[in-house]
């Protein structure tokens, strides 16, 4: 069964581009993931400071796999006090 994450990340005012450049360095390397099937990050238009990434996985399975990679741990520890807010749903698409 696929997986879809939905995860919500809000920067702390002033951090906003260190976020985002962190943010931006997981796109690549994900999609490169076994069982990454969708890997999009957006950015609100009227907030600056808040990010959302939409993601597709083939399994729950991959998908944590994923969150323990190396590069999640790296994105951890240079966003560590920059990040105000994460929100993260597991979804199953129903339509």
């Amino acid at each position: 069964m696929s997986l879809t994450i939905v995860a919500q990340i809000t920067a702390v005012p002033g951090k906003e581009a260190l976020v985002r450049s962190e943010l931006e360095k997981l796109v690549d390397i994900t999609r490169a993931e076994n069982g990454c099937e969708q890997y999009d990050l957006h950015q609100d238009n009227e907030n600056p400071g808040l990010f959302l990434f939409y993601e597709n996985w083939t399994s729950r399975d991959l998908w944590q796999q994923h969150m323990g990679a190396p590069h999640l741990a790296a994105y951890a520890a240079a966003t560590e006090g920059a990040v105000s807010n994460f929100v993260l749903n597991e979804m199953t698409r129903i339509a």
